[in-house]
């Protein structure tokens, strides 16, 4: 099995992803279309979770399972445009048995632009609920936070 790397870096519990904006972001406006910092985020989480050297699919298992989005909230603030340099922060707010929280947002240097609240489960890939296996949960435990920076 090959080794995981990320892409990113840590800066204390916060993972940052640096991501350009390229054309096929936006709109005809050269404004970041508003579904694809779902995506930014997306990969924020991916990556985190890789420099944390956890893989999101569990599809060798017996029982394949896979990270399941349970809920979402996102607030526009600004928009980011055509050749942007933007950020996506990521910390992980809660990790309970079944659940993990987290808080996104996404920078143009020191400007919030977007911000996203997820809530994500494991479920197999019939849909069915699972707890978060030890290994997951001991491995991101010590990246959880109260503080929202």
């Amino acid at each position: 099995m090959t080794k995981l790397q990320g892409l990113g870096s840590f800066e204390g519990k916060t993972h940052i992803l640096p991501i350009s904006v390229y054309y096929e972001d936006t709109d005809l406006s050269g404004v970041v279309y508003h579904a694809n910092y779902l995506r930014y985020m997306e990969r924020g989480r991916t990556e985190f979770f890789r420099l944390a050297g956890i893989s999101r699919a569990r599809l060798e298992d017996e029982e394949p399972t896979a990270w399941t989005i349970r809920r979402i909230a996102v607030e526009y603030f600004r928009p980011a445009r055509l050749d942007d340099q933007i950020a996506v922060h990521s910390v992980l707010t809660e990790v309970s048995g079944a659940r993990l929280k987290a808080l996104q947002r996404v920078r143009l240097g020191e400007s919030l632009l977007v911000e996203g609240r997820i809530e994500a489960c494991i479920t197999t890939l019939t849909g069915k609920p699972r707890r978060l296996p030890r290994k997951v949960h001991d491995t991101l435990a010590p990246f959880v936070t109260t503080e929202e920076t």
